[in-house]
């Protein structure tokens, strides 16, 4: 018996999840999490097998949600579901760890036959994608082992100046003081080990995978 969490913000994918994991071979448990916070509450009570986490749900933040789970839960195999396909982003998310994605569109079928390849053991992408995957990305591993030292309060900090806001600007955004705001900034540089807001926003722009919306980092 296994037991899976579905992280996911939408609820009627979530039901097609739970209908194609039904196809699986494996004695399934399924749980279902809406959310960032949600998610680890879950993950913190219960012995989960596996993760499936959806990287645009609230809280999430593009990688952030990734990364944060991953520094939190090592040992804890992560799958990525994703409604974008390229093979950057796959890249990205086998570099911070992940042992596993799999697009939104990918079918029922597929979907089971994914989720027993990880729960055995080995990594699952789609075969479209496999031979253009860098797994090898050194650079990016390294990077996301810094940003996993960032409090989430940093690292929405470090999406804003991202965005091009001023710490005044920031402040309003988390309601919070303009000097809380000038201490994350100057506890981001430090982790990140950069001097200044142009490398913050070069490096929150790698962890980027789509424009960002207004309420991205709001979440």
């Amino acid at each position: 018996m296994f037991t899976l969490l579905i992280a996911d913000d939408h609820p009627l994918y979530r039901d097609a999840l739970r209908f194609a994991l039904n196809l699986s071979d494996h004695q399934l448990t399924i749980l279902e999490a809406s959310d960032l916070n949600q998610t680890l509450d879950l993950v913190q009570n219960n012995d989960i097998d596996l993760l499936l986490l959806d990287l645009h749900m609230p809280g999430s933040n593009d990688l952030f949600g990734l990364i944060h789970i991953r520094k939190l839960y090592p040992d804890l195999p992560v799958a990525v579901i994703s409604g974008l396909e390229d093979k950057n982003i796959v890249s990205k998310v086998i570099n911070t760890g992940a042992m596993g994605f799999i697009p939104k569109t990918t079918g029922s079928e597929s979907i089971a036959k994914a989720v027993e390849t990880i729960l055995d053991g080995d990594t699952w992408v789609p075969e479209s994608l496999a031979n253009d995957i860098d797994e090898a990305d050194n650079e990016f591993a390294a990077l996301a082992e810094k940003v996993s030292s960032l409090t989430t309060a940093q690292y929405k900090v470090l999406c804003f100046m991202r965005d091009g806001l001023l710490n005044k600007q920031i402040g309003f955004e988390l309601d919070i003081a303009e000097a809380t705001v000038k201490a994350h900034v100057t506890a981001v540089f430090k982790k990140l080990g950069i001097n200044n807001r142009t490398q913050a926003v070069l490096i929150a722009s790698q962890l980027q995978l789509t424009p960002p919306a207004p309420e991205l980092c709001h979440k």
